[in-house]
């Protein structure tokens, strides 16, 4: 008898023998009792009894997701929770690679099963994993996003959110070939300016994490939807953020859960991009808009087969995801880099040294040009080691599409399948002396293919890299340019939640340069 069901039939003889117990027991309490209280204890054995048998199924169905032959090694824990809480709570502790590397140890594997997030999973750790999933995509696996991503962006379209993401995708290299991106790296440098001079001149504390925020996502209003003013940018930049913090969570939608906090939110943004596109629909028609000054004036006059136009709504809901795309690892990226500057003075001499032979290069009042970003080797190399130890993206889930075998490991079809950064990142197969910070591994050829993903790989690689590559070094172009920095808090805790952060959110004392 398979041991699944060997496991199912001894339970059903522990709760036949339980019944038969309970029976005997009110038996012999009716002879001693009132009619009323053997009444309610009867209703209490049958609510125990319902319980019981509902925890039952619980368990079979549970464990009938994890039956066939040659699965890899791992637990999958209770049913509905599975290992997800330990999962979390690694991250939430700042140490997403323990619950990862604890189980590479246990079993000797680098591919394991567990349960996440209400599904069966495999995670897949080290380079090669990382390979073989990004290698087949779309043949042997595809993407996948937890039930809450679908129930926050609902599509006018009535396609899942995976569907929509690859129009999307097909959509963007219009907005981020390299010509394009290079008219936006005068625009980065403008706004990261006026940044500066709204948020930190004249400040001796700034708190770095939400000011970070504050500027990616300025930027990506200004060159997603051409807006610049910081009265209507802030209209919606507070409840983006709960958007964004209660996107991958529990898809509970009760008051007072970050999910339904976030579904508030994401309405509530929604409504102020259909004004905002209606007023675009009207500028496109009378000649006061450009067709191609923006991403958003490029879906609005974008057609498909069969020449139909988008409606707002479903602009709306795109503009929404890029939105998040576009702002929330990069700030987390850019407070990292202020935090290792300040951790790392010898470190930030050097960033400081090259980024001061650009800015001394510049005539008065002119701004950063292609040419001046790529003469910034050094601080990129810094950015990626950053990346390395403190990667803004933990992983991301894909699903098996067929059964497929990996390291003579069976992974059924509809599995879930789970990289992370950190199973290469923090691994001294991969990167010797992982803590160490040091940024000349990212000289010459750089590290060995698959093991740097902090922008994840294969066909999904993100289409923003670039683009995030240059709204990183203009902010650190211009921070390093008006001062130097120390932590008011040495040892602030890290958290994941789901980008990772400091806890509270980098207070630093800034000190402007000497004349």
């Amino acid at each position: 008898m398979p041991s699944h069901l060997a496991h199912f039939s001894s339970n059903k003889v522990s709760l036949l023998l339980f019944s038969f117990v309970s029976l005997r027991f009110w038996e012999r309490l009716w002879a001693i009792s009132s009619t009323m209280e053997v009444f309610f204890l009867s209703l209490l054995l049958i609510c125990v009894l319902s319980v019981s048998i509902g925890l039952q199924f619980l368990f079979y169905k549970h464990r009938s997701h994890f039956t066939g032959p040659n699965l890899p090694p791992g637990r999958i824990g209770w049913p509905m929770v599975g290992e997800s809480l330990e999962f979390l709570s690694t991250g939430w502790k700042g140490h997403p690679e323990k619950f990862i590397f604890d189980r590479i140890s246990k079993y000797s594997s680098e591919v394991f099963k567990t349960s996440l997030l209400g599904e069966p999973a495999a995670v897949f750790a080290g380079a090669a994993g990382n390979k073989f999933l990004f290698s087949n995509e779309n043949k042997l696996v595809h993407a996948w996003w937890p039930s809450s991503v679908d129930k926050v962006f609902p599509s006018s379209t009535q396609t899942s959110s995976k569907e929509e993401a690859k129009k999307m995708r097909k959509l963007l290299p219009r907005f981020l070939k390299p010509e394009a991106l290079q008219r936006y790296i005068g625009i980065m440098d403008h706004i990261a300016q006026r940044h500066f001079a709204d948020s930190w001149d004249n400040r001796d504390e700034v708190i770095v994490f939400p000011l970070s925020k504050r500027f990616t996502f300025w930027l990506a209003c200004r060159l997603f939807m051409s807006i610049e003013d910081p009265d209507h940018i802030a209209k919606f930049e507070k409840p983006f953020h709960v958007l964004a913090s209660g996107l991958i969570t529990v898809p509970i939608d009760l008051p007072g859960t970050p999910f339904h906090r976030a579904i508030k939110a994401s309405n509530f943004i929604r409504k102020e991009l259909r004004a905002i596109i209606k007023q675009r629909k009207i500028d496109l028609a009378e000649g006061k808009a450009s067709p191609t000054q923006d991403i958003l004036s490029d879906l609005l006059l974008a057609t498909d087969e069969d020449g139909r136009h988008m409606n707002e709504i479903n602009i709306a809901d795109k503009i929404l995801g890029l939105l998040i795309g576009g702002h929330d690892t990069a700030s987390s990226a850019i407070t990292f880099i202020v935090k290792y500057m300040a951790e790392l003075p010898h470190m930030y001499e050097k960033v400081y040294e090259e980024q001061m032979e650009i800015a001394n290069s510049k005539a008065p009042g002119e701004l950063l040009n292609w040419d001046d970003v790529q003469k910034m080797r050094y601080s990129w190399n810094v950015a990626c080691e950053v990346m390395r130890l403190a990667p803004p993206l933990q992983g991301a889930f894909r699903e098996a599409i067929t059964d497929f075998v990996f390291n003579g490991f069976s992974i059924p079809k509809g599995w879930k399948l789970y990289w992370s950064t950190s199973s290469t990142h923090k691994s001294p197969k991969c990167f010797p002396e992982p803590e160490k910070f040091d940024p000349t591994r990212f000289e010459g050829a750089g590290p060995a293919p698959y093991t740097f993903v902090p922008f994840g790989g294969g066909p999904r690689m993100c289409p923003g890299k670039e683009y995030a590559r240059l709204e990183i070094l203009v902010f650190m172009h211009n921070v390093v340019k008006r001062f130097k920095w120390d932590k008011l808090l040495p040892d602030e805790k890290i958290i994941i939640d789901p980008m990772r952060m400091p806890a509270k959110g980098l207070p630093v004392r800034l000190r402007l340069h000497k004349p």
